[in-house]
């Protein structure tokens, strides 16, 4: 875990940008592993799809998001990157999320400033706790973990509430108050970007996403307004989901698996992504090993 950890940091401090799709899932997370990416994110808005087929308005608890971040961080081997939420109450909570999240295995968490519960990207309604009492989280996060190479991220969602200037004076704060990275949600004009890479310490992580932003600017415009990661929440969860329905769609309409096989995905790929011949090379190992004892027990037994 802790080598995983020190190695999001030093992706975080290199100089390119570093990509973070996001997983819904461990199967999700282990393709975006084998795709050669050096690091994963897991949001609230995938997992929540995932575990209930139900929009992210804050419905699900701490204890959910730890044992599916679990799975994702146990599925993979690179640094995996996870959405906090609101931290699901207060200080108390925070604490308690934070050893949760530590013990999944997560490289980096990050905490957001709404009011519970909170509203995805720009979903209406969405408020913004004091900020007083986010800077208390923080605290609390920071406190409460055991790993320090495990970091600890800020968001506020403030741009949309009370605009930019806000946004970019609570980040200011969040690392004051000994946050990793601070990162202004719902932030994607060019000259925006700019400022808040050039004003707000530590890295910044922007979102591309859907559900995030207005103004769909690319990778290699983010890589040049100088931002450290691009966070990319939903991407394997939308892939999926266009797939699924465009095959499930012509499964429907030919009522024929033939029509569908070329676009399946190979079963010999399958089991080569899951580790299948390595578990049954491992099990296999394990059974001569004790078959090696017994036998070795026997001689003892007949001399």
């Amino acid at each position: 875990m802790t080598i995983a950890r020190k190695r999001f940091r030093e992706l975080l401090a290199a100089p390119q940008v570093l990509l973070l799709p996001g997983a819904y899932d461990a199967l999700s997370a282990r393709m975006i592993e084998a795709a050669g990416f050096d690091a994963v994110t897991a949001g609230g808005l995938a997992g929540i799809a995932s575990m209930l087929a139900e929009p992210d308005i804050g419905q699900s608890n701490m204890r959910d998001y730890a044992d599916h971040y679990a799975r994702v961080c146990g599925a993979v081997s690179i640094p995996v990157t996870v959405d906090g939420d609101t931290g699901f109450g207060d200080v108390n909570n925070v604490r308690h999320m934070t050893r949760a999240f530590e013990a999944a295995g997560v490289a980096a968490l990050v905490i957001n400033d709404q009011v519970f519960p909170q509203r995805c990207g720009y979903l209406p309604g969405k408020q913004v706790i004091p900020v007083e009492d986010m800077l208390s989280k923080i605290k609390a996060a920071i406190d409460a973990r055991r790993d320090e190479s495990m970091m600890i991220g800020a968001r506020t969602d403030a741009a949309l509430v009370s605009g930019l200037n806000e946004a970019i004076d609570r980040s200011c704060l969040f690392m004051q108050a000994g946050a990793d990275f601070a990162k202004p949600q719902c932030v994607d004009r060019p000259e925006d970007i700019a400022r808040v890479v050039r004003e707000v310490p530590g890295p910044h992580i922007t979102t591309l996403s859907q559900a995030a932003g207005q103004h769909k600017l690319d990778i290699a415009d983010l890589t040049a307004l100088g931002v450290a990661a691009v966070s990319l929440p939903s991407v394997t969860l939308f892939t999926a989901m266009a797939a699924i329905k465009n095959n499930l769609a012509t499964l429907k309409r030919e009522n024929s698996l033939g029509a569908i096989a070329p676009s399946l995905f190979p079963l010999e790929e399958y089991f080569e992504l899951t580790g299948l011949h390595q578990l049954l090379a491992q099990q296999k190992s394990y059974e001569e090993a004790a078959r090696s004892l017994t036998a070795k027990a026997a001689r003892k037994q007949s001399a």
